[in-house]
């Protein structure tokens, strides 16, 4: 085809359905990278205070306490483990709370 030729519909559509599944493609990427960024931000911070948080063995469950403000958090199901794991001190204080709401 000579320079000067105009090229053919077909080639425009081609380019131009090209280009924007490229443009799609990188939006994507980029929308994961944000995601994975802001989720890395907040992964092991408190919730209160925003420090760091460690991991620390209660009773063989792993809880997450604060190193600053000494805040203790629970993942979805380790109160409960807590409750079973002791009978005594959580036993006793979260068993005698919940009998005052039942009432």
């Amino acid at each position: 085809m000579p320079i000067d030729e105009k090229p053919s519909r077909n080639e425009d559509e081609y380019f131009l359905k090209h280009d924007a599944e490229l443009l799609r493609q990188q939006r994507a990427r980029r929308d994961t990278e944000r995601s994975a960024s802001a989720r890395a931000s907040h992964y092991m911070k408190c919730p209160k205070c925003g420090s760091d948080l460690t991991e620390r063995e209660r009773h063989d469950v792993k809880v997450d306490v604060c190193t600053d403000c000494g805040g203790m958090w629970l993942d979805a199901g380790e109160l409960d483990l807590l409750r079973q794991a002791d009978r005594g001190v959580f036993g006793r204080f979260f068993g005698s709370s919940s009998e005052h709401r039942s009432r």
